[in-house]
């Protein structure tokens, strides 16, 4: 099936329909397997790409209090969800928010040793530039872990995917998550891009619907 761009940026009722819909088991089961890929890496400084409304951002930060963590969004209204929820947990002005462009953060290079994103790659519009960005922001030692959603083969597999996940969801979400189904890559074009941006990481199926890319940079700065 061919893939079908989707909109970069989530606003209004739909940032507010994302920010209420249950992601309760998908977030726990990232972050378990976020921790023990870090294992007992003390004082990190994690950047969220794509944290939308901050979910997995406050997830970390009460699981592991020594880090530092970095929230960055291109959508206000996500973050000030974010900003909300993160006073709701007790965490007030714990975490660093950040309007802008994944593709280019214009944050300082080389200052995340943890590089996350939960969704974020089939929203982007450059997703080359997007990985290229990955690379500067990370440290030499850095760990990289993002998960996205793995396009089907046919409408008829994604419309199942959405009546199997979410069907008790509102229809504003349903709709979103078809479409984001639509819009997602497979693993070979994720490997395609980031052989194209210089990076060495490995790109794997972890469910029907996700995929993961994962790798550790060198501590001489390689990939």
């Amino acid at each position: 099936m061919q893939r079908q761009q989707e909109h970069e940026l989530m606003h209004g009722t739909e940032a507010s329909a994302y920010a209420a819909a249950d992601f309760e088991s998908v977030n726990a089961a990232y972050i378990e397997s976020l921790q023990a890929m870090a294992g007992e890496m003390a004082g990190a400084a994690l950047i969220d790409l794509g944290t939308g409304p901050g979910d997995i951002a406050i997830r970390i930060a009460l699981a592991r209090p020594d880090w530092k963590v970095t929230g960055l969004d291109g959508s206000e209204d996500m973050l000030q969800l974010a900003r909300d929820a993160e006073t709701r947990a007790s965490l007030s002005n714990t975490i660093a928010w950040v309007c802008a462009d994944a593709k280019a953060s214009g944050l300082p290079a080389a200052s995340f040793n943890i590089l996350i994103s939960n969704s974020i790659l089939h929203h982007v519009s450059d997703p080359i530039e997007f990985w290229r960005e990955v690379g500067r922001l990370a440290a030499s030692d850095a760990h990289i872990f993002m998960r996205d959603l793995h396009r089907p083969d046919s409408e008829e597999a994604a419309r199942a995917i959405v009546e199997e996940y979410a069907a008790e969801e509102p229809e504003v979400l349903r709709s979103e998550f078809y479409n984001s189904l639509l819009a997602s890559y497979s693993c070979e074009e994720v490997r395609e891009q980031i052989a194209q941006a210089g990076l060495d990481l490995t790109v794997e199926m972890s469910s029907d619907r996700h995929l993961d890319v994962l790798g550790v940079r060198s501590g001489r700065g390689e990939w």
